[in-house]
C-alpha cells in the first residue's frame, strides 16, 4: 500500500495523534499500529488476564505477514501463554538465533493514571500505555521488522524463532519452559533489555549490551523463644536479638568485584560522569581493590550495585501483644548477587556477619536461577555496532550488568549465551518502566526497524 494510504490509515486509526514525520514509512507505521493495539491487551497475571488473546493476535498477523501457520505456535500454561514463530533458515543443522521478549506487564490501575495504561496514545512524541517501554513496543518492531524482511524475500541461514513468554513479571514458569525447548540455540538476543541514554537535551549518550544479571534472593531471618509477661523482661529478647543481627549485615559491604562486563562499563561511563565519580569508575576498572574508589562508588546508589553483591533489609515482623515478650521476629533481606557467587555462600557470609546463634537463616527466594555472566562475543558486539552506527553514529557501546532479573536467565542457565539488545532510548526523566504514565519516544520507531533489520541478517548468516 501506499505510503501516503497507510499514513491516513493511521491517522484514521488514532484520531487528532500527530506522528513525526521520520515515522512515515509502511514498516514503522505497521510497528506504530501493533504497538498501539497490544498495550490494549490487558496481559496482567490474575482474573482476566489478556495474555493467550494478545498471542492469540500476535500469530494472526504474523501469518498475515507472510509466516506459515504451523511455524507459529500459541501454547496456553495456567492463565497465561506463550509464543514460538520460527523464520525457517536454509540450514537446518544451524543453530537458531532467539528474539527474546515477554507479552505480560505489571499491574496498572486505572484511577491512578493520567490516561488509560491500557489505552494506548501517541501524544507530544510519545507513545503512551503500560508496556510502552516494557516492552510491548519492542514486539512490535521485532515482529514488524521480521515481517518487512519475510516480504522482501530475505532468506536467513539459521532460523530466527521469536520466543515470547507469558509470566516474565511474575513467576517466569513459560521462561523456564522456553529456554529448555530452545537450549540448542545460537544465541539469545533479549529485547527487553540493553538500551541506549538520551541526554536530558535529547541527544543519545551511549547505548549498553546486557551481558549479565545479578543473581536475586531473599533470606529469612527468625528468632523464636518462649516470650513470657512484659513486666519480667529477659536478656533473650527476640526482636533485640534480631534488630543486633540486622545492624550488622546492615553495616557490612561484600568484597567488591569486577568482570570484563562491568569493566568495560566502567570505561565507557566514565567520561559522562561527574570528574570525581569518573575518577573512581577509572580507578576501581583499573584495580577493584582501590579504597578511595570503592567508597565513592558505594555511596552512589546507582553504582553500588555494579560493584559487587549487596544485601539489604527489606520486611520485619515481631510479637504478637503489646504487653507481652516477643515469641517471634522475623525479618527479609533481600540480596543482589554478583554474577558467579552462590547463594549459599551470600547466606553462610550473611550468618557469619549476624555474629547471633539465636538467629536462624533460611532461604526463601523464589523464581530465580543463579547464572554466570554471558561471554563478550566478537560477533555480537561487531553486529551491534555495525546496526547502530547505521541510526546513531558515533554512540559508544559498551557492555552493562542488570540489577534486576529478565528470561535471559534461564537461557543462560541452560547454557545459550543471552544479550539485552534493545534499540530503544530513553531518557532517565522518561523511564517510567512499572510506573505511572509509562511512555517512550516515538522517534525511536523507523530507526529501531532500521537497527533490527541489519541486526538480524548479520548474526542469521
Amino acid at each position: 500500500m501506499h505510503r501516503l494510504v497507510w499514513i491516513a490509515a493511521l491517522t484514521a486509526s488514532t484520531a487528532a495523534d500527530a506522528l513525526p514525520a521520520q515515522t512515515a514509512d509502511r514498516t514503522a507505521i505497521e510497528a506504530i499500529e501493533l504497538a498501539k493495539r497490544s498495550i490494549g491487551f490487558r496481559t496482567v497475571r490474575g482474573p482476566g488476564n489478556q495474555t493467550p488473546q494478545f498471542a492469540a493476535y500476535l500469530k494472526q498477523q504474523l501469518v498475515a505477514g507472510g509466516f506459515a501457520a504451523e511455524d507459529v505456535t500459541v501454547t496456553p500454561v495456567d492463565d497465561t501463554a506463550y509464543l514460538v514463530a520460527r523464520y525457517r533458515g536454509t540450514d537446518s543443522a544451524a543453530k537458531p538465533i532467539v528474539i527474546s521478549g515477554h507479552m505480560d506487564v505489571v499491574e496498572a490501575k486505572p484511577a491512578d493514571w493520567e490516561r488509560d495504561p491500557f489505552t494506548a496514545v501517541v501524544e507530544n512524541g510519545y507513545i503512551y500505555g503500560r508496556g510502552a517501554t516494557d516492552m510491548k513496543l519492542d514486539i512490535a518492531l521485532a515482529a514488524a521488522t521480521l515481517v518487512e524482511m519475510k516480504r522482501a524475500g530475505f532468506k536467513p541461514r539459521r532460523d530466527i524463532v521469536l520466543a515470547l513468554s507469558g509470566d516474565e513479571e511474575t513467576t517466569m514458569k513459560t521462561s523456564a519452559i522456553l529456554a529448555e525447548q530452545l537450549r540448542n540455540g545460537e544465541m539469545v538476543l533479549n529485547i527487553d533489555g540493553g538500551g541506549g541514554l538520551l541526554g536530558e537535551d535529547g541527544k543519545p549518550q551511549y547505548f549498553t549490551i546486557g551481558a549479565a544479571e545479578k543473581t536475586y534472593a531473599d533470606f529469612e531471618l527468625s528468632v523464636t523463644n518462649p516470650g513470657g509477661h512484659s513486666s519480667a523482661p529477659r536478656k533473650d529478647n527476640a526482636i533485640n536479638q534480631l534488630a543486633a543481627a540486622l545492624v550488622r549485615i546492615g553495616s557490612h559491604r561484600f568484597t567488591p568485584q569486577l568482570s570484563p562486563i562491568t569493566k568495560g562499563y566502567f570505561e565507557g561511563i566514565a567520561p559522562r560522569q561527574t570528574p570525581e565519580l569518573g575518577a573512581a569508575m577509572r580507578a576501581f576498572a583499573a584495580d577493584p581493590a582501590d579504597k578511595a574508589a570503592i567508597e565513592t562508588l558505594a555511596a552512589s546508589p546507582a553504582y553500588v550495585g555494579q560493584i559487587g553483591t549487596t544485601c539489604v533489609s527489606t520486611m520485619v515482623s515481631g510479637g504478637h501483644a503489646l504487653n507481652a515478650l516477643p515469641q517471634r521476629a522475623t525479618a527479609n533481606i533481600n540480596c543482589r548477587i554478583f554474577p558467579g557467587v552462590k547463594p549459599a555462600a551470600v547466606m553462610a557470609e550473611l550468618e557469619k556477619v549476624a555474629a547471633e546463634p539465636a538467629v536462624t537463616f533460611k532461604d526463601v527466594t523464589e523464581g530465580s536461577n543463579p547464572t554466570d555472566a554471558s561471554p563478550l562475543r566478537p560477533d555480537l558486539t561487531a553486529a551491534v555496532k555495525k546496526a547502530l552506527a547505521g541510526i546513531r553514529p558515533g554512540v559508544p557501546v559498551f557492555p552493562s550488568m542488570s540489577a534486576g532479573a529478565s528470561d535471559s536467565m534461564w537461557y543462560r542457565s541452560v547454557g545459550v549465551p543471552s544479550y539485552g539488545v534493545s534499540p530503544l532510548f530513553i531518557k532517565e526523566s522518561d523511564d517510567f518502566s512499572h510506573g505511572l504514565n509509562e511512555r517512550t519516544p516515538i522517534d525511536n520507531v523507523p530507526l529501531a526497524i532500521r537497527y533490527y533489520r541489519s541486526l538480524l541478517a548479520d548474526l542469521s548468516k
